[in-house]
């Protein structure tokens, strides 16, 4: 089964490919879309709508799993922007008929680390162990990204 995790942004999209083995996870690939800031709002979503259909299409993978939104009551504004990027993703993923799996960013840090309310460098410091990665995945969006992917393949396989 191959998952493709990813960690919306209106800026920067990590995005996750996870070959999920009887085993254990295969890393497949990991990496940014870095949409241009000086563009509006629809512009860049067009632009992750592109982008995103690319790696549909390069990778193929049959779930695609994302990060639930999240608003902290002092930041309503980030949340709703980040629900455009997000929208755009289920749209993709969802013209291809897709498997769509959703999560929360504590179930999601609780999956991979152990503790629900890690760090950004515990994530990236755990991706960058279990894969043996010779650096830490930057920027975090990419190991956020992975992350995802291996929460997802983590509850479909029943191995939490």
């Amino acid at each position: 089964m191959r998952i493709l995790g990813i960690d919306p942004g209106l800026l920067i999209t990590g995005y996750g490919v996870v070959d999920w083995e009887c085993t254990r996870p295969k890393l497949v690939d990991g990496g940014v879309i870095r949409l241009k800031p000086r563009t509006t709002i629809p512009d860049r979503l067009v632009e992750l709508e592109t982008e995103l259909d690319g790696l549909l299409d390069e990778h193929e993978p049959q779930v695609v799993a994302v990060e639930q939104l999240y608003s902290h009551y002092s930041h309503p504004r980030t949340a709703i922007l980040m629900g455009h990027a997000r929208g755009v993703i289920l749209l993709c993923a969802a013209r291809r008929g897709l498997r769509v799996e959703q999560f929360a960013a504590n179930r999601i840090k609780q999956s991979v680390v152990g503790h629900g309310h890690a760090s950004k460098l515990q994530v990236q410091r755990t991706i960058q162990l279990l894969w043996n990665l010779p650096m830490l995945p930057k920027p975090p969006d990419v190991a956020d990204a992975l992350a995802v992917a291996l929460c997802c393949g983590r509850r479909i396989t029943g191995r939490w």
